[in-house]
């Protein structure tokens, strides 16, 4: 018995429906609690970021994890608890990651010797200082916001002169859906474990859209190959061929391209590990969508096109 990917549509539909209103709920939540639907980094708010961590090649020097109460009572004396973020980082919670409003180098070595006095020694190899702009960082959120969507628009372009608007109009719902159910993703990590999105973030959901169209293009290529050659007219035994065809290539595609990202996350470093998460979140989502969402969408609406031209 042939697996048939229409015949679950409802199924496929409800799960992505449940995804969707997930990631809004978890957005709004976060813009009442935060003011914003996921939590801004340094990038884009502008401000001062101060990462340490303990030196633990001293005696004695990291004998306890560290915890955001005790930091933040610490940067209440100084004068700068309001609008300013405290991480935990590190596997041992050996770690700080504070984001401040702007500082000068004084105020910057000021808050440095204080945290040393307080917490421990820092290990100098571990020290990471960034300072960006208010300006810098509204620049950088615009263009960030311009590229996903001049990406978009040029897909839609594309796949309307490759294929038809119909096509393109279903591609680009499976696009939002992966972008959307990301999104939400990291809103609920920046509500529960206080997670950032910077302009890697921005680069992950660019290249979530590459890849997520890359993969519908290909179904669609077989569908209209399919309908082209097939005896039959109807659709739904097309669709069901079409994912059939290329399922085999969709889920070989997507592991390759899932290993090294989740190598990345696994052993990358902090840089670079919710930005490999945003890609593989991405990527499970783009090789769903492609797979039952765009195929199965295109298929029950050229079913309602043909029932209205039957009609007419």
């Amino acid at each position: 018995m042939k697996f048939s990917v229409v015949k679950w549509e409802k199924i496929w539909w409800s799960i992505s429906a449940i995804l969707c209103i997930g990631s809004v709920i978890a957005m709004v939540i976060s813009y009442t609690s935060i003011g914003t639907i996921l939590r801004p980094s340094l990038d884009f708010v502008g401000g001062t970021r101060l990462q340490v961590e303990l030196d633990c090649t001293i005696a004695n020097n990291c004998d306890r994890p560290l915890t955001v109460n005790e930091v933040r009572e610490i940067l209440d004396s100084e004068n700068l608890g309001n609008n300013s973020s405290i991480q935990i980082v590190g596997k041992d919670q050996h770690g700080i990651s504070i984001r401040t409003k702007t500082l000068d180098v004084d105020e910057r070595t000021k808050l440095q010797q204080i945290l040393t006095e307080k917490i421990g020694i820092f290990d100098e190899k571990t020290i990471q200082i960034d300072t960006v702009g208010p300006t810098i960082g509204k620049e950088l959120f615009i263009s960030g916001f311009l590229a996903l969507i001049v990406s978009f628009t040029g897909i839609i372009v594309y796949l309307s002169f490759r294929f038809k608007t119909d096509y393109a109009i279903f591609a680009i719902i499976a696009l939002f859906h992966d972008v959307l159910v990301t999104t939400g993703v990291f809103a609920i990590l920046g509500l529960v474990g206080g997670v950032e999105v910077d302009t890697l973030f921005l680069v992950a959901l660019l290249t979530i859209t590459g890849f997520s169209v890359n993969d519908t293009v290909v179904i669609y290529d077989r569908i209209r190959e399919i309908a082209k050659e097939a005896n039959t007219q109807n659709i739904n035994e097309i669709v069901d061929q079409a994912v059939l065809q290329t399922l085999t290539r969709s889920i070989n595609t997507s592991l390759t391209t899932l290993l090294p990202v989740v190598a990345i996350f696994l052993f990358g470093g902090e840089t670079l590990k919710f930005f490999a998460l945003a890609l593989i979140v991405g990527f499970i989502c783009g090789a769903y969508s492609s797979i039952f969402i765009a195929s199965t969408l295109l298929g029950w609406w050229r079913k309602v096109s043909q029932k209205k031209a039957v009609t007419a």
